[in-house]
């Protein structure tokens, strides 16, 4: 779009377009969701047979995205409404064997698809021809970082702070701990356009600046500003850890040190995620968990609420 002759009419075209996209992009998504938990667990075919359980999640998630990409519409968008959907209530009528090859497969595919883009990152920025074809000069390139790290920066505040506080207001009478302030701070190819070969080595600084610096300064900063606590151990010095399934499915989402028990980080996650699946705040999501546990999971699957 040229924006020197942005109307009216074309900024409201981008905003219908958009729209348009995101909701048929996420009913396409649910939809092939729910009929895989559906055939999961209505249907005899796959169950019982870890083979087949596993190839039949992972490849209506493929068909959720393949479908998207020929209706032309985001199918990344439409895959990860489809995987949300699957993990509510297709990945309860799976058997436990499932459950936990599922969940080692993605994992391992997941590490594996991160680590090709680091690497292809890094490959892509060892590509002098696009650093010589760009004509901007060393003080304009700098300008260009420096204005597109801010406007990443700007963008994240925009909608972290916003929704803390919308989230804080919306549970002040609940038991949900409010979000403190300090929480909330927690085109490839050859081109021989010089407009081009400018967005791109831009855009590889940017990914290196926030990949390296934001990622190491991560835990730092969370060990920093979040307080810490001592671990009481019970009399008879016994852990109070578990080592139940539950907490297995749990461990892959918290730190090594958390994860390891000796903190107290892995007992707030397990109270928070239990509040929050057993004793939902009175807002909108209560209302959800009812209709979720008597309409939806007797027909999809999945353990009720209450």
């Amino acid at each position: 779009m040229d924006i020197t002759k942005i109307k009216s009419g074309a900024v409201l075209k981008v905003i219908g377009d958009f729209l348009y996209l995101f909701a048929t992009s996420t009913i396409l998504g649910a939809t092939i969701g729910l009929f895989t938990a559906y055939v999961l667990k209505a249907l005899y075919f796959g169950r019982h047979s870890t083979d087949r359980e596993v190839a039949l999640m992972a490849l209506m998630a493929y068909l959720s995205y393949m479908l998207a990409e020929l209706l032309s519409l985001s199918g990344i968008l439409t895959v990860f409404f489809c995987g949300i959907v699957m993990s509510h209530y297709a990945w309860h009528n799976v058997t436990e064997s499932s459950r936990i090859t599922t969940r080692h497969i993605f994992a391992t595919l997941s590490f594996i698809a991160e680590t090709f883009i680091f690497l292809y990152v890094g490959m892509d920025a060892l590509d002098m021809d696009k650093w010589k074809t760009t004509q901007a000069s060393f003080k304009t390139s700098i300008g260009i970082f420096g204005v597109i790290i801010s406007l990443i920066l700007l963008g994240r505040a925009a909608f972290v702070f916003p929704l803390s506080i919308l989230s804080n207001f919306m549970s002040g009478n609940s038991e949900k701990a409010p979000i403190t302030f300090k929480h909330q701070f927690t085109f490839s190819g050859v081109t021989q356009d010089p407009v081009h070969a400018t967005i791109i080595t831009s855009t590889i600084v940017v990914v290196f600046f926030t990949t390296l610096v934001f990622g190491f300064l991560t835990r730092p900063m969370i060990s920093a500003m979040l307080p810490q606590h001592r671990h009481r151990e019970p009399a008879g010095g016994r852990s109070t850890g578990s080592n139940s399934p539950k907490d297995e499915f749990i461990l892959p989402f918290l730190g090594d040190e958390d994860a390891s028990g000796s903190g107290s980080g892995f007992v707030q996650a397990k109270r928070s995620i239990s509040m929050m699946l057993e004793r939902p705040i009175h807002t909108v999501h209560i209302y959800w968990r009812k209709f979720d546990d008597r309409f939806m999971r007797p027909i999809f699957g999945g353990p009720r609420s209450y």
